[in-house]
């Protein structure tokens, strides 16, 4: 259940650019992206030596920053394989599998030439280059590439959504993708907490995380009822950035619901998930109010318990999907790896 916490459409450009042969078909998401029209592809259109485009026919207009305009000669623009034009070579870091990349990009549909998307006008978005699900195309093009570094990169179908499309962009399966695409920065996000232990309070649940990457807490409820308010205790207080309101942040987790003197099952966690972190928006709206409320203003590095009381967690309603009552107090212990 990795949206559980999710409250609404998270909408961004970096989620629709997941690959789309998983199995979450929500609205609330598109990570997933919504099937085609075409049901019996059962292989995306491979472009045949006639058919495929040069990257040396695309050009782009940069005078206006906010509104880069790319320009195909040729339509249908189509590859075989991702390809990838350097047009500014950076002289930062080499981005690996281990990194976040922070970019800004156009992209159009080879098709048709129209502009899917454009965050130049708007916010960098980050790829998470050490996510196995990032469009595969996407990896292959970055991977390798210097921060700094100006790009035009071709994503054919095979390696992109496949048969599924990704309609909240416009794209089909028989559509390859053409991006121009900024390198602005990289950072590698931490595996878990790092920092300064801090003792817990007497009366909250009591917390074991194995070492290692995305592991599961073991979260033992007191043999009492829970606080009537939401607590936010560290349990590691890392060194990095302080998170504020309205960032994205990279995060391991674990949720429970408090049971008196009884360790907690899971009814969600990274480690479900194949111990791969997760990004959440902190913005009311989108997650519930206890995670807004209680991580603002945590470093990036922290080990956080959060104990959230149903007002600050799915109120009266409670959460069918997970089993989760309007009676319910949730625990989460939370590791902050990075502000994406």
């Amino acid at each position: 259940m990795r949206r559980t916490l999710r409250l609404a459409a998270a909408g961004t450009l970096p989620l629709l650019l997941l690959t789309a042969c998983g199995s979450d078909s929500s609205s609330s998401s598109s990570a997933s992206g919504a099937k085609s029209s075409t049901a019996t592809c059962t292989a995306p259109p491979t472009a045949s030596a006639a058919e495929v485009s040069s990257l040396s026919t695309v050009t782009v207009d940069t005078k206006d920053a906010k509104k880069p305009v790319v320009t195909l000669a040729k339509k249908p623009f189509k590859v075989a394989k991702t390809e990838t034009k350097v047009l500014k070579a950076g002289t930062g870091a080499t981005l690996t599998n281990k990194d976040l990349a922070t970019v800004n990009y156009t992209l159009v549909n080879g098709t048709s030439g129209k502009e899917a998307a454009n965050t130049f006008a708007s916010k960098s978005v980050v790829f998470d280059l050490t996510d196995t699900t990032l469009v595969k195309g996407l990896s292959k093009a970055l991977i390798g590439q210097k921060v700094g570094s100006t790009l035009t990169i071709a994503v054919p179908p095979s390696e992109a959504f496949g048969c599924d499309g990704q309609t909240s962009l416009g794209i089909t399966e028989n559509d390859t993708m053409v991006f121009y695409m900024d390198i602005i920065s990289a950072t590698q996000p931490l595996t878990e907490a790092t920092g300064t232990p801090v003792a817990p309070k007497a009366g909250l649940p009591t917390v074991s995380v194995p070492a290692g990457k995305g592991k599961e807490a073991t979260i033992t409820m007191p043999n009492a009822n829970p606080p009537s308010t939401l607590v936010s205790q560290d349990l590691i207080t890392g060194k990095g950035a302080k998170v504020a309101e309205g960032d994205t942040v990279m995060v391991s987790y674990t949720g429970v619901i408090w049971a008196n003197g009884k360790k907690g099952t899971a009814f969600d966690s990274t480690a479900k998930q194949g111990g791969q972190p997760t990004t959440f928006q902190l913005a009311p709206g989108q997650l519930i109010n206890g995670w807004v409320k209680g991580l603002v203003g945590k470093t990036v590095g922290s080990r956080v318990l959060l104990v959230v009381p149903p007002a600050d967690g799915y109120g009266t309603a409670g959460n069918t999907q997970a089993s989760i009552k309007g009676t319910d107090t949730l625990v989460f212990v939370v590791d902050i790896l990075a502000i994406t």
